[in-house]
């Protein structure tokens, strides 16, 4: 059985490389996809945990420090500085800005304290008019750039500090931010410390660093359940992909199944003939898929991080699309009669 479907496949090579292509791409949408909400997940929690923060203070009317536009005074930090266990407070500020017509986040931070982030060129930043870029966002080190009508300067550039669907981060000097926000106003949206306050202040509420993620995922749920939906239309084209061409193949051979079956085939062998053939088909298009996510993941317009474990839960899940999509040809191969064999053209 397995050298007759192994002829069988080089006899129609052409139309199973056709199929092979498109399953592919199928297969390559699916990995670039699961890239993509792999970010999502993760973005979040990576931003909360490199603002090096153990505990959120924020508004008792806000909803956290990243979807609300509740301030609060510096003065609530320094009385959140008094209490034991707390060892540092560093006010906050986040906002979005556009430069050169590209989107950031933004994130006002006091230079050098506990949310700097790490720098992989350039310098730190260190006071007014200077800021850090993710390396995502294109800027060059040592232009200047305009904010909201102030001129920065990129100092340095950061990475893997992207969040919002792999938009990039810009972080400012706290007095730059408070200068577009808050017209020089001592204001901040919520303050990080280092050790977690026993309570608040009055009308301040105390958020842990898992609430404050959950903050700032609850905007992409939606969009990380769109792209699970597509997941899994993508899968259902895959399916469809294969299960025509095992069907059609299953048609195509009629007569020879019947001559199978007349010189003692089983009907398990012709099942494992074209289960086989679906398999390969499936096994050969998600390698190849594999390759592709790598080639098209530069261009992709959002991040993509595909996980490891993506690419043999990839092979596995094909393969047993395959199966399931030669369902309608399996069916065909078993109905047809040995008599057919000794029938006319």
């Amino acid at each position: 059985m397995w050298l007759v479907t192994l002829r069988d496949l080089q006899w129609r090579r052409r139309r199973f490389l056709v199929a092979v292509l498109a399953a592919a791409l199928v297969f390559a949408m699916t990995l670039l996809l699961s890239g993509v909400n792999h970010v999502l997940r993760v973005e979040p929690g990576r931003i909360v945990d490199r603002l090096g923060a153990n505990a959120f203070v924020v508004p008792a009317d806000s909803t956290g420090p990243f979807t609300a536009t509740s301030v609060m005074t510096l003065e609530a930090g320094e009385r959140l500085q008094s209490q034991r266990g707390v060892d540092a407070v560093e006010p906050f500020v986040y906002f979005h800005a556009t430069v050169d017509d590209r989107d950031f986040n933004v994130l006002a931070i006091e230079p050098g304290g506990m949310a700097a982030p790490a720098v992989v060129d350039g310098d730190a930043l260190a006071g007014r008019g200077q800021m850090v870029s993710d390396r995502r966002g294109d800027l060059e080190t040592g232009e200047t750039y305009r904010i909201l009508g102030q001129d920065v300067e990129v100092v340095g550039e950061s990475s893997g500090t992207t969040f919002n669907f792999g938009t990039p981060t810009l972080f400012l000097a706290l007095q730059d931010a408070q200068a577009v926000a808050f017209d020089g106003q001592p204001l901040a949206m919520a303050i990080l410390t280092k050790g977690v306050p026993g309570t608040g202040a009055p009308n301040l509420e105390v958020l842990s660093n898992q609430q404050a993620r959950a903050d700032l995922e609850r905007p992409l749920v939606r969009g990380a359940q769109s792209i699970d939906f597509i997941s899994a239309l993508l899968w259902l084209v895959a399916a469809g992909i294969i299960g025509s061409i095992v069907y059609l193949s299953a048609l195509e051979r009629l007569r020879e199944f019947a001559v199978l079956k007349a010189t003692g085939a089983s009907n398990r062998s012709l099942l494992v003939v074209l289960a086989l053939q679906a398999v390969i088909l499936s096994a050969t298009a998600a390698v190849l898929a594999a390759g592709i996510a790598r080639l098209l993941a530069p261009m992709f317009p959002f991040a993509v991080e595909v996980p490891p474990l993506a690419f043999p839960r990839l092979l596995v899940v094909a393969m047993l699309v395959g199966l399931a999509a030669s369902a309608a040809g399996l069916r065909r191969a078993v109905s047809v009669q040995p008599a057919l064999a000794f029938g006319g053209p």
